[in-house]
C-alpha cells in the first residue's frame, strides 16, 4: 500500500472528507422536483437534509470511539458499505416518507467519511500539519460542491431527481474500494476502551477543555450559517428568484468558489499567521457577509446578487475558520482523535439540522429568513471564538 503521506492517500482522503458535502450538495437542485414527484411540501422535503443531519451527527459518536478501538481502516469500510446501500434504496424511493428513512441511513454511513478522514490527518500529520493540510483538503473537496450542484441541476433537468442518486451510489463504491486498496491503518494507539462508560467519561473532559469547546462552537456556528444557505438556497434562487435547476446549481457553485479561495489562501498564510489568529479573522468575515445579506434582504432588495454576492463574502471566511478550528479542537488529543473528531461533528452537525429546520419551518416565500439566520450565526461565531483564549482553564488534555 501507498504511504499514508502520498499524494494518492491525500486524494483518497479527500474523497473521504467529501462524502458528507457531496451527498448533500449533488441533490440540492432536485429538492422542488422531489416535492411535486412525491406530493410534499417546502418544509417535508427539506427534511431529507435535516434527518441526514441528524443521523449524521448521531452515528459520529460511534465511529470515533470504534476507530480509536479497532483502527480508521475497517470503520471507513464499514460506513461506506453502508452508504453504498442506503444509496440505492433512495433511487427506488417511491414516498417522501421512504427518502427520508433512506436519507438517514444513508446518514449513518456517509460520517464515517468526514469524522475518520480528518482523525487520519491528524494521525499523519500532526496538529500544525493538520490544520495546513485540512485547508488544502478542504480546498479540493469544495470541488464536490463546486461542480455537483451544476451536474445534479443538469442530470434533475434532463433525467429526474433519481439520477443524483444513482451518482451518489458511485461515489460510494468508489470510496470503498478506495479505502480497501490504499489505505494502510494510521492508528498509533489502538486500543483505547469503547465501553459505555469510558466514552461517556472522554466525551465529558472533552466538554471540560475550554480551547476545544471554544473552537467547536465557533465551527458549529459558521457551520450552521452555511447550512442555513444549503437548506434554503435551492427554494429561494428557484422558486423565489425563479431561476431554473441547472442555472442554481451555477449560483451554488459560485458560492462554492468563496470557499475555495478563502481555504486556499489559509492554507498559505497559517505557518505564518497561525491558526490562533485564522479562526477569529474567519469568524468577522463570516458575520460581515451574513449581515451584509441580511441588511440588503430586509431592505427590500431580492436579486440573485443581493444573495450571492454576500454569502460568497461569508464562504470566504468559512474557509479560515473551518479548517483551522478542526486542527486547534483535535490538536491537544492525539490518543483520543477520533473521539474528539465525533464529538465535534455531533455538535456541528446537531445544530446545523436544527438551524436547517428551522430556515424550512420560517420559510415565507422570501429571502428573509435564510437571510437572517446566516447573519445571526456570523455574529455568534465572532463571540465563540473567544472562549479558547479566556484563562488558563483548560483542562483535559493529553
Amino acid at each position: 500500500m501507498p504511504r499514508p503521506d502520498s499524494l494518492l492517500v491525500a486524494v483518497l482522503l479527500t474523497l473521504c472528507v467529501g462524502m458528507g458535502p457531496m451527498a448533500t450538495d449533488f441533490y440540492l437542485p432536485a429538492l422542488p422536483t422531489i416535492g411535486r414527484a412525491l406530493g410534499a411540501d417546502v418544509a417535508t422535503v427539506q427534511l431529507t437534509l435535516s434527518v441526514f443531519l441528524a443521523g449524521f451527527a448521531v452515528a459520529q459518536l460511534v465511529y470515533g470511539p470504534v476507530s480509536d478501538r479497532f483502527g480508521r481502516r475497517p470503520a471507513l469500510l464499514a460506513g461506506f458499505g453502508l452508504f453504498t446501500v442506503a444509496s440505492v434504496a433512495c433511487v427506488f424511493a417511491n414516498s417522501i416518507e421512504m427518502l427520508i428513512a433512506a436519507r438517514f441511513l444513508q446518514a449513518l454511513g456517509a460520517c464515517a467519511g468526514p469524522v475518520l478522514g480528518r482523525t487520519v490527518v491528524r494521525d499523519v500529520y500532526g496538529r500544525e500539519g493538520a490544520a495546513r493540510m485540512l485547508a488544502y483538503i478542504g480546498a479540493a473537496m469544495a470541488m464536490a460542491p463546486l461542480l455537483g450542484p451544476i451536474a445534479g441541476g443538469y442530470l434533475t433537468v434532463w433525467f429526474g431527481w433519481r439520477a443524483s442518486f444513482v451518482v451518489l451510489t458511485l461515489y460510494g463504491a468508489a470510496a470503498f474500494l478506495g479505502v480497501l486498496l490504499a489505505l494502510a491503518e494510521t492508528n498509533p494507539h489502538l486500543g483505547e476502551t469503547t465501553s459505555p462508560s469510558q466514552m461517556l467519561r472522554n466525551y465529558i473532559g472533552l466538554l471540560r477543555h475550554r480551547t476545544y469547546l471554544g473552537y467547536v462552537l465557533c465551527l458549529t456556528a459558521t457551520y450552521s450559517g452555511l447550512f442555513a444557505f444549503i437548506s434554503g438556497s435551492s427554494f429561494v434562487f428557484i422558486e423565489v428568484l425563479g431561476l431554473p435547476p441547472n442555472l442554481y446549481g451555477m449560483c451554488f457553485a459560485a458560492a462554492v468558489a468563496g470557499y475555495i479561495a478563502g481555504a486556499v489562501v489559509s492554507g498559505r498564510i497559517v505557518k505564518r499567521v497561525g491558526l490562533e489568529r485564522m479562526v477569529p479573522l474567519g469568524a468577522a468575515v463570516c458575520a460581515a457577509g451574513g449581515l451584509a445579506m441580511a441588511g440588503i434582504v430586509l431592505a427590500g432588495i431580492e436579486t440573485v446578487w443581493s444573495v450571492l454576492g454576500p454569502m460568497m463574502v461569508y464562504m470566504f471566511g468559512v474557509g479560515f475558520v473551518l479548517p483551522n478550528a478542526m486542527a486547534g479542537a483535535l490538536g491537544p488529543f492525539p490518543t483520543k482523535a477520533g473521539a474528539a473528531s465525533a464529538l465535534l461533528g455531533f455538535i456541528q452537525m446537531s445544530i446545523a439540522a436544527l438551524v436547517g429546520v428551522g430556515v424550512g419551518a420560517a420559510f415565507d416565500g422570501t429571502a428573509r429568513p435564510m437571510a437572517i439566520t446566516i447573519a445571526v450565526m456570523g455574529v455568534a461565531a465572532v463571540l465563540f471564538h473567544r472562549v479558547p483564549g479566556r484563562g488558563t482553564g483548560d483542562a483535559g488534555s493529553e
